[in-house]
């Protein structure tokens, strides 16, 4: 099954449809100044400390951005990291975050400059674009290394993944969160991988599980692809996946049909595959 046929596929068709779809619930704009960076649902700042905000400098404030209401921050001489910061750790401590990672992302405007840094477990219930990388590794037969994420990761435990998936954080470039994620993930480096290039990127609007389903994900992924060189293998080296194996085309069909990787993983490994038919 190749190209325009695969596409065809319900299950094909189904998964794309998933990449992007609207919020559960109503979202306000969010944002600081003139400029919106996000979405929050309505209520998710009820009950929120402001005395600790003031503390740091920092107001929220209702405010209309073109015709519509919503929220603004205003950072206090710190800047808006700080104050987003400190709105993140606010909304922690009613239990209105993902997952804490102690790991800053970069903060985009509508123009993709970025403007500031957050924790990484604040993003989704504000509504914040982010940015990720991952890895489609092939073996010289051409089929294709898969990891079985860890049954304890916060997010799809147990799914079948890329070799490498992962967040850009503030400090990276894209090289490097594919250099430092490639190392942390599977043990390789890039020098050792054989034709790595960018492959494509592939782009996520949906509702995220955050905050009991309060969180909204907008997010670029790039990928990249390469050929891991007959006697090497990947070796995980942080302790988040659970094992690695080597899947011919129809192993990876069948299990992609099948549900059984990420959401990410499944669009990647289908644009791949496309990629991989117009090679051949």
């Amino acid at each position: 099954m190749r190209g325009p046929e695969l596409a065809q596929q319900a299950w094909v068709q189904a998964l794309r449809e998933s990449a992007h779809r609207p919020p559960r619930r109503a979202r306000l704009p969010f944002g600081s100044g003139d400029e919106v960076l996000g979405s929050v649902e309505a209520g998710l700042f009820d009950g929120l400390d402001t005395a600790s905000l003031a503390a740091a400098g920092v107001r929220l404030v209702a405010q209309v951005f073109g015709a519509q209401a919503g929220w603004a921050l205003q950072p206090g001489p710190q800047g808006l990291s700080v104050a987003l910061n400190a709105l993140a750790a606010a909304l922690r401590a009613l239990g209105r975050c993902g997952p804490w990672r102690h790991e800053q992302l970069g903060v985009r405007n509508a123009l993709g400059v970025r403007v500031a840094t957050v924790e990484r477990g604040a993003v989704r219930v504000l509504g914040l674009a982010t940015e990720a990388v991952h890895l489609v590794a092939y073996a010289p037969d051409g089929r294709m290394w898969v990891q079985q994420r860890a049954f304890d990761k916060p997010n799809d435990p147990g799914l079948w993944d890329t070799l490498m998936g992962g967040m850009v954080s503030a400090d990276d470039t894209l090289e490097q969160a594919l250099a430092r994620e490639t190392w942390e993930e599977a043990g390789l480096r890039p020098e050792q991988l054989q034709g790595l290039a960018h492959g494509g990127h592939v782009d996520f609007r949906r509702p995220s599980s955050e905050a009991g389903g309060a969180g909204y994900m907008v997010e670029r992924i790039d990928w990249f692809r390469c050929t891991v060189p007959e006697g090497l293998a990947p070796d995980n080296q942080d302790g988040e996946v659970e094992r690695f194996e080597l899947m011919t085309r129809e192993h990876l069909l069948a299990g992609l049909a099948q549900g059984r990787f990420t959401l990410e993983a499944s669009l990647i490994a289908l644009a791949s595959l496309d990629a991989e038919s117009l090679r051949a």
